[in-house]
Order: structure tokens, then sequence, then C-alpha cells
């Protein structure tokens, strides 16, 4: 176990039951996420990820997609 987790572990000890729960709910939840997005990835196909990048190029082109900017505008 990485000190980090270790300091995580001695935090998590001190709050109560219902809170723990809470917290350990959401870690697995995550690990389970994580599992499923290396699965997928895994199985995806060079030809399925090529379609997808024509897809994507063919979004840009028309105009169909915002630049990131436009969603995440500077905070300068």
């Amino acid at each position: 176990m990485t000190k980090l987790l270790q300091q995580v572990m001695e935090k998590l000890q001190q709050l109560p039951p219902y809170q723990q729960d809470a917290i350990a709910t959401l870690i697995l939840a995550e690990l389970e996420d994580d599992e499923n997005w290396e699965t997928s990835f895994a199985a995806t196909t060079d030809e399925q990820w090529e379609r997808m990048a024509e897809i994507t190029l063919k979004e840009i082109a028309n105009g169909e997609t915002v630049s990131l900017e436009e969603i995440f505008p500077s905070q300068t």
C-alpha cells in the first residue's frame, strides 16, 4: 500500500461508519467504471478506431463541434 493510500485509510478510520461506507461505495464504483473502460478499449478494433476518427474529422469539417475554449473559457 502506498503512503498516500495509508494516509487516506487513516483519515477514513476517523469517520463514522456511514461516511466510511459512502466513500467506499464511491471508490468501488469508480474502480468498476475503470475496469469497464479498460475492457471496452481493449476490445476496440483498429477498424473501429479508424471509423471513429473518420466520423470525428467529418464533424470537425462540417462545423459540428465547438472548441475547448468555448467550453472552458480562459480564466485570464
